[in-house]
Protein backbone atom coordinates (compact mmCIF):
# COMPACT_ATOMS: atom_id res chain seq x y z
CA UNK A 1 0.00 0.00 0.00
CA UNK A 2 1.31 3.62 -0.59
CA UNK A 3 1.46 5.90 1.94
CA UNK A 4 -0.71 8.49 2.26
CA UNK A 5 -0.38 12.24 2.89
CA UNK A 6 -2.72 12.77 6.50
CA UNK A 7 -3.99 16.20 5.91
CA UNK A 8 -2.01 19.02 8.64
CA UNK A 9 -3.39 18.73 12.06
CA UNK A 10 -4.46 15.32 12.53
CA UNK A 11 -3.00 13.29 14.83
CA UNK A 12 -4.05 9.28 15.55
CA UNK A 13 -7.01 9.21 17.43
CA UNK A 14 -5.67 8.80 21.17
CA UNK A 15 -8.68 6.68 22.16
CA UNK A 16 -9.33 3.59 20.55
CA UNK A 17 -11.43 0.44 20.55
CA UNK A 18 -11.15 -3.00 18.99
CA UNK A 19 -13.36 -2.30 16.30
CA UNK A 20 -11.39 1.17 15.66
CA UNK A 21 -8.22 -0.84 15.92
CA UNK A 22 -9.15 -3.28 12.26
CA UNK A 23 -10.32 -0.06 10.67
CA UNK A 24 -7.48 2.03 11.66
CA UNK A 25 -5.41 3.92 12.06
CA UNK A 26 -8.21 6.47 12.81
CA UNK A 27 -7.00 10.35 13.25
CA UNK A 28 -8.31 13.37 14.76
CA UNK A 29 -8.28 17.09 14.93
CA UNK A 30 -9.95 19.79 17.71
CA UNK A 31 -11.40 18.33 20.78
CA UNK A 32 -14.55 18.26 22.38
CA UNK A 33 -17.23 19.48 20.26
CA UNK A 34 -15.13 20.89 17.30
CA UNK A 35 -13.02 17.14 17.43
CA UNK A 36 -13.24 15.89 13.27
CA UNK A 37 -12.61 12.18 12.90
CA UNK A 38 -10.36 11.21 9.86
CA UNK A 39 -9.32 7.83 7.84
CA UNK A 40 -7.47 7.25 4.87
CA UNK A 41 -9.74 4.29 2.73
CA UNK A 42 -7.80 1.22 2.29
CA UNK A 43 -8.54 -2.06 0.11
CA UNK A 44 -9.63 -3.36 3.80
CA UNK A 45 -12.62 -0.74 3.37
CA UNK A 46 -13.96 -1.64 -0.13
CA UNK A 47 -17.15 -3.26 -0.86
CA UNK A 48 -17.53 -5.41 -3.49
CA UNK A 49 -17.83 -2.38 -6.31
CA UNK A 50 -14.47 -0.82 -5.08
CA UNK A 51 -16.03 1.60 -3.12
CA UNK A 52 -15.68 2.40 0.90
CA UNK A 53 -18.47 -0.10 2.53
CA UNK A 54 -21.43 2.12 3.75
CA UNK A 55 -21.29 0.26 7.18
CA UNK A 56 -17.52 1.75 7.69
CA UNK A 57 -18.49 5.58 7.07
CA UNK A 58 -22.15 4.65 9.60
CA UNK A 59 -19.27 3.36 11.78
CA UNK A 60 -16.83 6.50 11.23
CA UNK A 61 -20.27 8.79 11.78
CA UNK A 62 -21.32 6.89 15.13
CA UNK A 63 -17.80 8.00 16.36
CA UNK A 64 -17.35 10.89 14.97
CA UNK A 65 -20.61 11.98 16.80
CA UNK A 66 -19.84 10.28 20.11
CA UNK A 67 -16.83 11.08 21.04
CA UNK A 68 -17.71 14.67 20.21
CA UNK A 69 -20.40 14.86 22.30
CA UNK A 70 -18.61 12.61 24.89
CA UNK A 71 -15.54 14.79 25.43
CA UNK A 72 -17.43 18.04 25.33
CA UNK A 73 -18.05 17.45 29.34
CA UNK A 74 -15.18 17.17 32.06
CA UNK A 75 -15.67 13.75 32.87
CA UNK A 76 -16.13 12.67 29.47
CA UNK A 77 -20.21 11.52 29.24
CA UNK A 78 -20.54 7.28 28.87
CA UNK A 79 -23.11 8.22 25.91
CA UNK A 80 -24.87 4.89 24.35
CA UNK A 81 -26.07 5.36 21.08
CA UNK A 82 -29.61 4.71 20.88
CA UNK A 83 -30.78 5.71 17.01
CA UNK A 84 -28.97 6.35 14.19
CA UNK A 85 -30.23 7.54 10.78
CA UNK A 86 -28.23 7.85 7.79
CA UNK A 87 -28.24 9.37 4.37
CA UNK A 88 -25.86 8.26 1.30
CA UNK A 89 -25.05 11.26 -0.85
CA UNK A 90 -22.38 10.01 -2.82
CA UNK A 91 -19.86 7.35 -3.31
CA UNK A 92 -16.23 7.53 -1.72
CA UNK A 93 -13.06 5.39 -3.55
CA UNK A 94 -10.16 3.76 -2.59
CA UNK A 95 -7.51 5.80 -1.64
CA UNK A 96 -9.81 9.30 -0.42
CA UNK A 97 -9.21 10.88 2.95
CA UNK A 98 -12.59 11.07 4.65
CA UNK A 99 -13.65 13.31 7.36
CA UNK A 100 -16.26 13.54 10.23
CA UNK A 101 -17.37 17.06 10.93
CA UNK A 102 -19.96 17.52 14.00
CA UNK A 103 -22.55 20.23 12.86
CA UNK A 104 -25.44 20.56 15.17
CA UNK A 105 -26.05 19.08 18.94
CA UNK A 106 -27.63 19.35 21.97
CA UNK A 107 -27.56 17.59 25.43
CA UNK A 108 -30.10 16.89 27.92
CA UNK A 109 -30.21 15.36 31.36
CA UNK A 110 -31.17 11.66 29.67
CA UNK A 111 -30.65 12.37 25.82
CA UNK A 112 -28.10 13.58 23.51
CA UNK A 113 -29.16 14.79 19.71
CA UNK A 114 -25.76 15.13 17.35
CA UNK A 115 -26.00 15.50 13.54
CA UNK A 116 -22.30 14.83 11.31
CA UNK A 117 -21.43 15.48 8.10
CA UNK A 118 -19.17 12.80 6.27
CA UNK A 119 -16.88 14.40 3.76
CA UNK A 120 -14.51 13.83 0.74
CA UNK A 121 -12.75 17.13 0.52
CA UNK A 122 -15.90 19.45 0.18
CA UNK A 123 -18.34 16.81 -0.97
CA UNK A 124 -20.72 15.63 1.63
CA UNK A 125 -21.14 12.10 0.92
CA UNK A 126 -23.03 11.28 4.07
CA UNK A 127 -25.48 13.05 6.41
CA UNK A 128 -26.03 10.91 10.16
CA UNK A 129 -28.16 12.08 12.82
CA UNK A 130 -28.08 9.94 16.11
CA UNK A 131 -29.64 9.95 19.74
CA UNK A 132 -27.30 8.79 22.40
CA UNK A 133 -28.65 8.20 25.97
CA UNK A 134 -27.16 9.52 29.09
CA UNK A 135 -26.45 7.29 31.41
CA UNK A 136 -27.90 8.33 34.99
CA UNK A 137 -25.28 7.98 37.84
CA UNK A 138 -26.13 5.91 40.11
CA UNK A 139 -26.77 6.68 43.95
Amino acid sequence: MTAHVIPEGFVSLPRSSPLLDLLGPVYCRGEGLQLEIGLRADNRHANGRGTVHGGVLATLADVGMGYAMAFSSEPPLPLITASMTLDYLGAVQVGEWIEVRLEHHKRGRQMAFATVSVQVGEKVVVRASAVFAVPQARD
